[in-house]
């Protein structure tokens, strides 16, 4: 697959810094860890990953802003173009030496996502897409899963964990979404949990806490494979909320209803409500 100018300069800086997480990842025991929050884990890898990334972008398209996961919003001389980047989703994974983990990163001009890609370095797979031009593992087209019932789906998710999200709420998505499907899965990388879905490797996928680094280049390859995306009120604020839903067009909507129905129980069953037994009237 003849790749273009922009996915060429993506790709080429994602594999320098694949080149230096593998040699972080070999010594993985011996690295350098701070925490900037409970269960959310920096390493000197993920920033020296991100700086690696962002002076090749940098060098390739001057002036182009940048949002990053380690560094935040910088602003270049261009704010109608930026770079959204993670150097390493799924660094807990990371952390603890299982090889399920992923560069990821966006090129959002005007607004809209124009291209992405997400490598994991340990395996080598790497997905792309363009806006208009379709997605791609390994230059092989990829398209979703054509599964017209969820009971036939396998299901990705994220879990929250210590310190993070709404486990309540959570609890009510996976106990009504378990009841649909012929499977759930948690990988720990929404990366690529998203390039896996537009592979057709899973059917549906959503989760809650979302950053736009964690989503950016899932999203657009999602679409470019014919799935669909939108927020858990199937809107198209996936950046705002947090949220994210995703599956072919039959299976999206079919999700949509069962978590709207969970999160409609959550608020009806949860302490002070009017559905709380043990509430006071």
């Amino acid at each position: 697959m003849a790749r273009s100018a922009i996915l060429n300069v993506m790709v080429r800086a994602a594999e320098k810094a694949a080149r230096r997480i593998n040699r972080d990842f070999g010594e993985v025991e011996n690295l350098q860890v701070s925490r900037k929050g409970p269960g959310d884990f920096v390493t000197i890898a993920d920033r020296r990953a991100e700086e690696t990334i962002r002076d090749e972008l940098e060098w390739a398209r001057p002036g182009w802003s940048f949002l990053m996961e380690e560094s935040g919003e910088i602003e270049g001389r261009d704010t109608t173009r930026r770079w959204i980047i993670d150097p390493i989703d799924g660094t807990t994974n990371f952390l603890h030496g299982i090889p399920h983990f992923a560069i990821s990163i966006a090129a959002e001009e005007q607004g809209r996502i124009t291209a992405g890609i997400i490598l994991n370095p340990v395996t080598g797979d790497l997905f792309t897409a363009e806006r208009g031009s379709g997605a791609f593992y390994n230059d092989r087209r990829m398209r979703v899963a054509q599964r017209k019932k969820l009971v036939d789906c396998v299901a990705a998710t994220g879990v929250p964990h210590l310190g993070r999200g709404d486990h309540g709420a959570y609890l009510h998505d996976i106990s009504r979404v378990m009841r649909e499907v012929a499977g759930v899965r948690r990988f720990g990388s929404a990366a690529l949990d998203l390039a896996y879905l537009a592979a057709g490797r899973f059917d549906v996928f959503f989760e809650d806490g979302l950053a736009p680094w964690d989503v950016a280049a899932g999203i657009l390859m999602v679409r470019e494979a014919g799935g669909f995306v939108s927020d858990r009120d199937g809107r198209q604020e996936m950046f705002s909320t947090g949220s994210i839903v995703a599956g072919n067009e039959d299976v999206h909507g079919q999700l949509l209803a069962i978590l709207k129905e969970a999160r409609k129980r959550h608020h009806l069953t949860a302490p002070g409500t009017a559905g709380d037994e043990g509430s006071q009237s």
